[in-house]
Order: C-alpha cells, then sequence, then structure tokens
C-alpha cells in the first residue's frame, strides 16, 4: 500500500512536498476549490519541476473548467513529469457550496469525464453540442492518446455503480474517497486525516484540537448546508447559526460558512471546536501509533492500495509521526 499526502496548494505547498518526499511518501495530492485555494495546476507544475514524487488532483471539479481546458493542463504536466500525474474528480461539495451552488448530478460528471477521457484519447467528441478535438501540433504538446490515470470519489450506492461501470467503459482508473466504499477497481485511494497521540497524551488536549479541529468543525459547514435545521441539535449549533446570520447577510452567508475549509478554525467556529471533547476522536484516525498502524493494516486488508493522509496544524510534525506509525 502507498502512503500519500493531501494539501491545498498554496505558499508553503513546494516546502512540504519536498519534506514528504524526504519521509518516504509516494505521491502529492492536491486540492482544487478556487475559492479557497491557489492554482491548482501552477502548483502541480512548480512540484513535478522541484520534487521526483507522483502527482495528484483530489479533486477536480467539472464545473470550475472547460472539459477542453482540463485536457490541456493534463497534457503539460504529461510533458514536464511524464506518468507521474492521476487526475481525481468529484461532483463538488465544498467547491461547489462556495459558489452557493449544489453538488453537479452523476449525469454532469458522468458527461464531464466520458468527454475528457476521450480527449486525451485524440477522439474527437462532443461538448455543449459542438464537435471538438485536441488538435495540438507535435510541436506545442505530447500526442494523443495520453494515458493519464482518472480516478472518481463517489458515496452511496449512485455513486459506487457509477464508479464500476466507468471502470469497466474504460474511462476511469480507481477510486479516490474519505469513505472506504467497496468497488470493483484496483486502484483504491483511502483518504483520510487525524493525528498520532504523543505517549500519555489526552485526545482532548488542545495540541489535537489544534491538528485536527478543521477537519472536524467541516461537520457544522455540511450540515448547514444540507440540513439547516438540524445545525440547533449540535453542540454549540444556535449560537454557531446566530453568528453566522449576524456576519453575513442573506445570500452571502455561504461565504462565511466555508471560509477556512480544512484548513484553519475560524473565530466563528472556535466555540464548537471547544466543546467537542472526546468526539474530536471522530475527525479522522486519532490515536497512539499502534492504534494508527492498526488502522493502515485494516484499511489494506479491505483493499485500499494507497493512503492519502490530509494533516493540519504542524504539518512537519504531522507528516513525520503519521509516517513513522504507519511504515514504523
Amino acid at each position: 500500500m502507498q502512503l500519500s499526502l493531501g494539501m491545498p496548494p498554496g505558499p508553503r505547498t513546494l516546502e512540504l512536498a519536498q519534506l514528504a518526499q524526504e519521509l518516504g511518501y509516494d505521491r502529492v495530492w492536491l486540492f482544487d476549490s478556487a475559492a479557497l485555494y491557489e492554482d491548482i495546476w501552477i502548483w502541480l507544475a512548480r512540484l513535478a519541476e522541484h520534487t521526483d514524487l507522483d502527482l495528484g488532483t483530489a479533486v477536480l471539479v467539472p464545473n470550475l473548467r472547460h472539459v477542453m481546458t482540463t485536457a490541456s493542463a493534463i497534457a503539460t504536466i504529461e510533458r514536464v513529469a511524464p506518468g507521474r500525474l492521476a487526475c481525481g474528480f468529484g461532483t463538488g461539495a465544498t467547491a461547489r457550496w462556495v459558489l452557493n451552488k449544489k453538488a453537479l448530478t452523476w449525469a454532469s460528471t458522468r458527461r464531464y469525464l466520458e468527454q475528457l477521457h476521450g480527449l486525451l484519447q485524440g477522439d474527437v467528441v462532443e461538448i455543449d453540442g459542438e464537435r471538438c478535438q485536441m488538435i495540438h501540433n507535435a510541436d506545442w504538446a505530447v500526442a494523443r492518446p495520453i494515458e493519464t490515470p482518472l480516478l472518481l470519489s463517489a458515496l452511496g450506492p449512485k455513486g459506487k455503480a457509477l464508479v464500476n461501470e466507468l471502470h469497466r467503459e474504460g474511462v476511469i482508473d480507481g477510486y479516490i474517497g474519505m469513505a472506504d466504499v467497496d468497488v470493483e477497481v484496483p486502484w483504491r485511494v483511502r483518504m483520510t486525516t487525524g493525528t498520532v497521540l504523543d505517549e500519555g497524551e489526552s485526545v482532548t488536549s488542545d495540541r489535537v484540537a489544534a491538528a485536527v479541529g478543521p477537519w472536524y468543525v467541516v461537520r457544522y459547514h455540511g450540515v448547514w448546508q444540507a440540513f439547516p435545521e438540524a445545525i440547533g441539535s449540535m453542540p454549540g449549533g444556535e449560537k454557531w447559526l446566530a453568528g453566522i446570520e449576524a456576519e453575513r447577510p442573506e445570500g452571502e452567508r455561504h461565504l462565511a460558512v466555508h471560509e477556512g475549509h480544512v484548513t484553519n478554525v475560524m473565530p466563528r467556529d472556535r466555540e464548537v471546536l471547544s466543546l467537542a471533547g472526546e468526539a474530536l476522536a471522530t475527525a479522522g484516525w486519532v490515536g497512539t501509533p499502534e492504534h494508527i498502524r492498526a488502522l493502515a493494516d485494516r484499511a489494506e486488508q479491505d483493499g485500499t492500495t494507497e493512503l492519502l493522509y490530509t494533516p493540519t496544524g504542524d504539518f512537519e510534525r504531522e507528516l513525520r509521526a503519521f509516517a513513522e506509525a504507519v511504515r514504523g
């Protein structure tokens, strides 16, 4: 089972990727949300030139870029770093929510992946009712077909079925996601966050709160987006909601809710985080090195082929501790 790092593209991306390489991580996956992070493709190009790591997108969201733009970006990275790129795609939870839009439908996501696969193969495909093709001259881009692996993030029976169908049709190569979805594909990337406890350290320590806090408070963001009426039943939820409503007018509240997504605990989130207590352990893999190793072993036994760790807080400490726990 491979071990990889997931993080947002931003000012420390290269520095942290180089540390991950020193620690023996196999790949770096970058998040994609234009309203929250810097540009994923610029950072992938920098990592391609300044590290030897394999690279990935976790995950691209179809609505953010025209499919031809994505195909051209993939071709660019394949020229700079041949065979090192893999592209995960999803329907776009937060990347859509920050634009005050719902996640994409499975139908539109499927159509985008089929179009992209066809373009990379050099085929003529229909896009917005018109016949399109990558017609780059050999002087200006790598030749087609471009065999960059494509992966899909999915949940639920419809998502699982789509992963299996697109894999059978040769459109995608694998699955990527936070949940252990039992799909019929050989490449299964399991995403997790969390922290390795120091000897004798409590789950409720300030360090643990800093390490997993950004992922813990995301549950409030998601519930607000999907089931706002349920916020009041969550610890500190009513006060949290009142703060959001006081901070931004209706129509702009999504901008406050999703600020700092999986990177920072914003002032409005601090009180609900302070009420978490033992529930901090539910934010990801939290435990002793032996516990983390056992979870990794279980994931591998269940079919995970790549473990994607997405730390927050003290990145250097978390990267080292997790690699040591998983690989010994």
